[in-house]
């Protein structure tokens, strides 16, 4: 695998803005769960539908890890990168942020009422 690929939940409205907010300010291939081939699946733990992920060739992010390293590589956060290599190194920012990224993915129906897009999963259906 030759580019970093973020694999997130696309059947969920919030998870879906930020695909597609990473998608218009990254590098990386976005996939969802539902068009996972079997290299990339094979890739990923075991209870990957848990959250999302980010694949590179030689590491797998996974969930509060795997949207911090999506916006590191984003214009917008990029210039901070020395400061998340940085806070990395410290086991206190690794459970705070893992607790985030659980706060919200446990409370992304409401969050999505505030940011949300049809989901690719459910235009497939509905269009199908």
């Amino acid at each position: 695998m030759s580019e970093a690929t973020l694999v997130y939940d696309d059947d969920c409205g919030f998870c879906t803005w930020w695909a597609d907010f990473f998608d218009d300010r990254t590098e990386l291939r976005i996939v969802g769960f539902s068009d996972l081939t079997d290299d990339l699946r094979g890739r990923l733990p075991d209870d990957y539908e848990d959250c999302s992920h980010l694949v590179t060739d030689d590491e797998v992010y996974s969930c509060g890890a795997s949207i911090e390293e999506a916006l590191r590589r984003t214009d917008v956060v990029e210039p901070a990168g020395d400061a998340v290599e940085f806070l990395r190194q410290f086991e206190d920012y690794e459970r705070f942020r893992e607790r985030v990224y659980r706060w919200v993915a446990d409370n992304r129906g409401r969050l999505g009422t505030y940011l949300s897009k049809t989901p690719p999963a459910r235009r497939k259906s509905r269009d199908g």
